[in-house]
């Protein structure tokens, strides 16, 4: 997600607690106010920055995508602003009764409805849905009588959003464009936000396509090759290498190509596709074979794929290039293992 362009005139703040606490809610009756231009650039940071580079999911339901609340909420905002007011105290209603598990804090959450956005490219509008749960303690220093005076506060770190959405007004029939984030309750138990409140699930598209496939790529080298095969520390760094940077080379996907190129042994091959279908059931996620390439996700992805080759807890040896100009070996004398690593110019 690339957000050139933002801008709301309305902004509508409920205090939503943990239900299981009985800790309610509370609907405010006016937009939040901004006294000026300042506060508002500020909240613009807030909500947008932790998006960039923030791939795509849709609203889903098993049988009706309008029965997911927040896809028929969302779909009311954009044909009618005006409602923005209503469907935010349905929104805050619909967090509330999704908040029960103990570890869900209760916070501020803000719906705004963003309009003249330019979002990929194009100009559209779109919803945000953002909830601050966790609070700072800061220092106020002011000047009284001959010297200073200290005071302690507490309240939002606008460099961390907790939680937020963004809902952007295309593919409605696909439900909707939604890019989430979600920086508390890391556990299975507390995956509300994304699985209880908003009912998302990823897109089939070429970020999900890309970086499905590098994870499965990752998955085999590290994973599979060493049980299946006799295969060396450094033969796995150079198949990782080389599988990333075809992926950094080429602007689409093409798994024969993939598998000529960048595996080469046949029974490798035959390892490999068999592993894939095997990923793609255990997991659950579509591994197609061919596909364009995203740049966003191979950037986001390629630093999973490691080349450090690590030797005991003296050396790390960073491996780019051809492996055969690094050679094994053990050395009788002393009982250990060594590499020999050739070269023609060091800097």
């Amino acid at each position: 997600m690339q957000i050139e362009l933002i801008n709301f005139e309305r902004i509508y703040t409920h205090f939503v607690g943990n239900k299981s606490d009985e800790e309610g809610i509370t609907i405010s009756k006016t937009p939040l106010q901004l006294n000026d231009e300042s506060l508002k650039e500020l909240l613009l940071n807030y909500f947008t920055s932790p998006f960039k580079n923030k791939e795509y999911n849709h609203f889903h339901h098993e049988t009706d995508l309008n029965l997911n609340e927040l896809y028929t909420f969302c779909s009311n905002i954009f044909t009618d602003p005006d409602s923005l007011y209503i469907q935010s105290i349905n929104i805050a209603k619909h967090l509330y009764e999704q908040s029960k598990h103990p570890m869900i804090k209760g916070g501020e959450f803000y719906v705004v409805y963003f309009d003249d956005c330019v979002i990929d490219g194009e100009t559209t509008d779109a919803i945000g849905l953002f909830k601050s749960e966790t609070k700072e303690t800061f220092l106020k220093i002011f000047p009284q009588g001959d010297g200073y005076e200290a005071v302690s506060d507490k309240g939002i770190d606008i460099r961390k959003l907790d939680k937020g959405c963004f809902v952007v007004n295309s593919e409605k029939e696909n439900g909707y464009k939604v890019c989430v984030v979600d920086n508390t309750n890391k556990s299975s138990d507390a995956q509300y936000w994304k699985d209880d409140f908003l009912k998302i699930v990823s897109r089939n598209d070429s970020f999900h396509y890309t970086q499905n496939y590098m994870n499965m790529c990752k998955s085999f080298v590290t994973e599979q090759m060493p049980e299946a095969f006799e295969v060396s520390k450094t033969d796995q760094i150079d198949l990782l290498n080389r599988s990333v940077n075809y992926f950094k080379k080429n602007e689409s996907f093409d798994m024969q190509a993939f598998t000529n190129d960048v595996i080469q042994d046949e029974l490798l091959i035959d390892s490999f596709k068999e592993y894939k279908t095997k990923f793609q059931e255990d997991y659950q996620m579509p591994i197609v074979d061919e596909f364009e390439i995203s740049t966003p996700a191979v950037k986001k992805y390629a630093k999973v794929f490691k080349s450090v080759l690590k030797l005991d807890r003296n050396f790390h040896i960073y491996i780019h290039g051809n492996k055969d100009l690094i050679e094994r070996g053990r050395d009788d004398v002393s009982g250990m293992n060594f590499y020999k690593i050739y070269y023609n110019q060091e800097s």
